[in-house]
């Protein structure tokens, strides 16, 4: 697995990570067993950034990833997430950047994850009501602390990259980019590489539907989030993005790769700065979208997908509810 630099002066990671939120939350039942042997599997093939967060589950994603890392915890690069806070019983009581909570939450993970200290630790969403620096200044404590080695941000616009940044560096942000969800690349994407910002990109199979795997929304669990809070999924935009995926898929298909591993080459062909991390859930699903980061595509090729998806080419806003994203 190639390795990448999280911004100008941040740790070097493998190009393509692990996201582990699915393992816990969201897209119906997983196993465990097969998800430690999951996160087993990626390690091996050489992906070493393992994304979590503290309300995936909420809180049984770092119990599982500290198990799965258990006596590995050399091997892997560590990213979790705090923001979204939780009572014990597991009832989401809003967003949290006080400085008082930045380190609570932190103290619980490390415990949660069974390690002295976290790689990356990402603000998960913006705290309304609490300054970017007042959140941020408690971040750089964790890091004189030791308890944290770089901080983050995830979902953050540039006037708030730019705040943060002035008060502490900032390695890396977290939002979601694909070729299915191509706004960044407006004002965030150029923001980040002013700055010297590392870009970590979740969501880049756009929550399955450039795997060309999702044909019928009937199959999805019950409690699927795809099913409600998903625009691209919803009764009138899903035939139409399902038709787009088509074409797309057409050319992996001439090139002998899977759509998954065709998007996700397009990705990491996008900068050198980016990183994306698919949330595979099984061992296969790993060693497919891990061979996407030895592909190389030309310029035809990029060419060929900006035309069948050009930015806002596909139906629907990322989330039902975009409140709390881009602030």
């Amino acid at each position: 697995m190639q390795q990448r630099r999280l911004g100008k002066n941040g740790p070097l990671v493998s190009a393509l990570g692990l996201g582990c939120m699915g393992m816990s939350a969201f897209y119906g039942p997983a196993k465990d067993d097969e998800s430690i042997a999951t996160i087993h599997r990626a390690i091996e093939v050489g992906c070493t950034l393992l994304d979590t967060a503290d309300t995936y589950g909420p809180f049984k994603n770092e119990l599982l990833v500290g198990r799965a890392i258990a006596g590995k915890r050399d091997k892997v690069f560590i990213a979790t997430k705090f923001g979204h806070q939780h009572a014990p019983d597991g009832r989401w009581l809003g967003i949290n950047g006080k400085p008082a909570y930045v380190h609570e939450a932190c103290d619980a993970s490390l415990r949660r994850l069974g390690v002295d200290h976290i790689d990356l630790y990402y603000q998960h969403r913006l705290d309304r009501s609490t300054p970017i620096e007042d959140t941020v200044g408690a971040m750089a404590e964790l890091v004189k602390a030791g308890k944290v080695r770089y901080i983050g941000l995830s979902e953050a616009s540039p006037a708030t990259l730019r705040r943060a940044h002035a008060v502490h560096p900032i390695t890396a942000l977290q939002t979601e980019y694909s070729v299915a969800a191509r706004d960044v690349e407006a004002e965030i994407l150029p923001a980040c590489r002013e700055l010297g910002i590392g870009f970590v990109a979740y969501s880049p199979l756009a929550q399955g539907l450039l795997t060309c795997t999702i044909v019928d929304k009937a199959l999805l669990a019950p409690d699927d989030v795809r099913r409600s809070n998903y625009p691209r999924f919803s009764d009138e935009n899903f035939e139409p993005n399902v038709d787009r995926v088509s074409h797309f898929a057409k050319i992996a298909d001439e090139k002998s790769l899977t759509p998954a591993q065709f998007a996700l080459a397009w990705l990491l062909n996008q900068g050198q700065d980016i990183v994306a991390i698919p949330g595979s859930r099984t061992r296969d699903r790993v060693e497919e979208n891990c061979a996407s980061a030895d592909v190389a595509l030309s310029k035809e090729d990029l060419k060929r997908i900006d035309e069948i998806a050009p930015p806002g080419a596909f139906a629907g806003q990322r989330y039902a509810d975009m409140s709390s994203v881009n602030l």
